[in-house]
């Protein structure tokens, strides 16, 4: 594995191997029930105008600020596609964070996709009902989509293509620049008495979908500040 790192990247497997390093920033990248023992340790590795980056969830800024000794933090909260560069990461600056620290943090957070700044850890919780947690929204409806295909009688691999490839190509169109809204984009494919209009109207007829989605990202956010 460490022969397949990049140029000037060392991996380190032992907080013992970082002794007398010191850093920019310090990704916190830990459960957070871990913070308590580990982060500590690391205090002392943050160079004099260094900060810290943490991406868990339910862990406020403020109480890795003191945790860690009042070194500013930046709180991120990404999501899985970012493996892939197509992430949403949402941010939010915490205490003593500069903005020098906010535009590094931002820059190093849009090489793995778009990033979206708020004003409040509230807000932040509320990224994590959308953006968060959304992949696994977008997998369970792909999934429902897929498993309805089968029973028209095509086969998994055949349904699974023609779904992800429906959905990515309506995707694509949707995020076009000057794209119409989506509301558009729909009525666009949708002709009155037509195939698309009676799928539809089984879809979200009676707000059905629209409700569940409401109650879905809600449910998303009571976790989140539960977490807290």
């Amino acid at each position: 594995m460490a022969s397949d790192l990049p140029e000037k990247v060392t991996l380190m497997r032992d907080g013992s191997e970082i002794a007398g390093h010191s850093f920019d920033c310090i990704v916190a990248a830990v459960k957070p029930q871990m913070f308590d023992d580990v982060m500590p340790s690391y205090s002392d590795n943050l160079a004099d105008d260094g900060y810290i980056i943490s991406i868990a969830a339910g862990y406020s800024a403020a109480r890795l600020s003191q945790l860690m000794g009042g070194k500013p933090v930046v709180r991120v909260m990404p999501n899985l596609p970012a493996a892939v560069g197509r992430g949403v990461s949402g941010i939010v600056a915490g205490p003593h964070a500069t903005d020098a620290h906010m535009t590094h943090a931002v820059e190093f957070m849009e090489r793995a996709g778009k990033v979206v700044t708020v004003d409040s850890e509230e807000k932040l919780d509320r990224v994590t009902a959308v953006a968060g947690s959304g992949p696994g929204y977008v997998f369970e409806i792909a999934r429902a989509y897929a498993e309805a295909a089968m029973a028209q009688g095509f086969s998994e691999e055949e349904a699974r293509e023609m779904v992800l490839g429906t959905i990515g190509g309506a995707i694509a169109m949707a995020s076009e620049p000057g794209a119409p809204s989506l509301e558009e984009l729909r009525n666009s494919v949708t002709s009155k008495g037509g195939t698309t209009a009676a799928g539809l109207n089984a879809l979200n007829g009676d707000n059905g979908l629209t409700d569940r989605m409401h109650a879905t990202l809600q449910a998303c956010y009571d976790r989140a500040v539960e977490l807290r």
